[in-house]
């Protein structure tokens, strides 16, 4: 593999350096490097960071490739500047054994456009009733560590102690998808002023604090460890808050979308606006953005949900939920957080490269950049602004809440192992 320098890049966004990748590993980094024999991509005033990591992320396949593939759902991750995504399990079968987890593994593999780790079930056929086979999916050649039945609630309290106590002999985690089923039935949006307005189903906060309260007692109570995906309002930061100040070993996500847009976007009855959990108010909004900023909430995930255009271009009561967010999540995290002072781009790299890292426990992602890591790395051209334009998304499904809003940031390189899959922002 030829060498490649990165010339006067802000690494963090920090002060300009060149970085020189050779083969897969970053061999140098430092002021005034030699370009002899290398490429040289013309860095002056981007931010370099690790390639981001997706804790969270549905890719479809198997058995919705009308909605997403591994091959499109990877091109869209090197596209927003990904070097690693975890595939959630709810496909068609769900990814519930070592077989179906070593077919997404392995395609992930073959497309080599981003690192793709599967996360197994946490029971079967995400049916709440009998745990999947953790052991074998994290013996198998996927080496699951993250297990989860999102899309739906471990909501029967025993399994949930027997999934914690099973994943922690080797140290692995159970990612919650917190949802009281029996107190969301028939919810349409958020609870609250415009549900009423609206006349639409409510679904209260409450149903996500309860589940959340649970089980970082459980966690408690077994020693193990318990992820909270996609958080979404202000008491379930106070709970993680609480969980974190006893030692409680509870991580957290925020998606993008939950930072920026609020309930009062469902007054357009809009089904681009339609996602689990639900859009919340701007005071669970600006709790969340302060939650990330102080580390209550560990880190951000895209849940990138792609569905066909039929499944969202219909009356919002039967249009499906979820919003594609790989390609939009970083500009976002820009405008929420770096944009307005709450982050720095070394805060940015925690949350979104070295944090789901460790909590994934990707191997050779979320690393420094620095001699004799492995180049997973990330351009960013933080000074360009413009709209969103889902026509040239890489990923197959195109429902995104940002059609045509001004978004900062764009992802200009992604190097996969030294490998750019993203140059200029074209994928490779």
């Amino acid at each position: 593999m030829s060498k490649t320098l990165i010339r006067g890049a802000k690494v963090l966004g920090g002060e300009p350096q060149d970085v020189l990748i050779d083969g897969g590993t970053v061999a140098e980094v430092g002021s005034g490097l030699s370009a002899e024999g290398a490429e040289v991509v013309e860095a002056g005033g981007k931010v370099l960071l690790p390639g981001l990591v997706d804790l969270h992320t549905h890719l479809r396949e198997p058995g919705r490739e009308d909605s997403e593939t591994v091959l499109t759902g990877t091109r869209a991750a090197a596209s927003g500047g990904y070097t690693a995504v975890f595939a959630m399990a709810n496909t068609f079968p769900v990814a519930d054994t070592a077989g179906v987890v070593e077919q997404v593994w392995r395609l992930g593999m073959e497309h080599g456009y981003c690192d793709v780790q599967p996360i197994g079930a946490v029971t079967v056929g995400l049916e709440g009733k009998k745990l999947a086979e953790l052991g074998a999916m994290h013996e198998s050649a996927a080496g699951v560590t993250v297990f989860s039945d999102d899309g739906k609630c471990v909501h029967d309290a025993v399994i949930m102690r027997r999934a914690l106590e099973y994943v922690k002999a080797f140290d692995g985690v159970v990612a919650q998808h917190a949802q009281e089923p029996r107190l969301t039935e028939g919810a349409q949006m958020n609870e609250g002023v415009v549900s009423a307005e609206l006349g639409l189903g409510g679904w209260p906060a409450v149903a996500e604090e309860s589940v959340i309260a649970r089980d970082v007692l459980l966690a408690d109570h077994v020693g193990s460890r318990v992820h909270i995906c996609h958080l979404s309002t202000a008491g379930s930061v106070e709970i993680v808050r609480w969980a974190k100040s006893r030692g409680i070993r509870v991580t957290a996500e925020v998606t993008p979308h939950h930072l920026l847009l609020t309930d009062e976007l469902v007054r357009s009855y809009n089904p681009v606006y339609k996602v689990n959990p639900p859009l919340r108010t701007e005071r669970d909004v600006l709790a969340l953005r302060e939650a990330l900023a102080d580390g209550t909430i560990d880190i951000v995930a895209t849940d990138h949900a792609p569905h066909p255009h039929e499944d969202k271009d219909c009356e919002w009561a039967a249009a499906a939920m979820g919003m594609v967010g790989l390609e939009t999540a970083l500009s976002v995290v820009q405008e929420t957080m770096v944009d307005t002072g709450l982050l720095d781009w070394a805060g940015v790299a925690e949350r979104m490269s070295f944090t789901p890292a460790r909590i994934g426990r990707a191997e050779g992602h979320g690393r420094p950049v620095s001699a004799g890591e492995p180049a997973n790395l990330t351009l960013v051209d933080t000074a360009y602004r413009g709209p969103v334009d889902p026509a040239g998304f890489a990923s197959r499904s195109r429902n995104t809440p940002y059609e045509g809003r001004e978004l900062p940031g764009r992802v200009t390189h992604t190097w996969l192992r030294g490998k750019a899959t993203l140059v200029d922002g074209k994928l490779t």
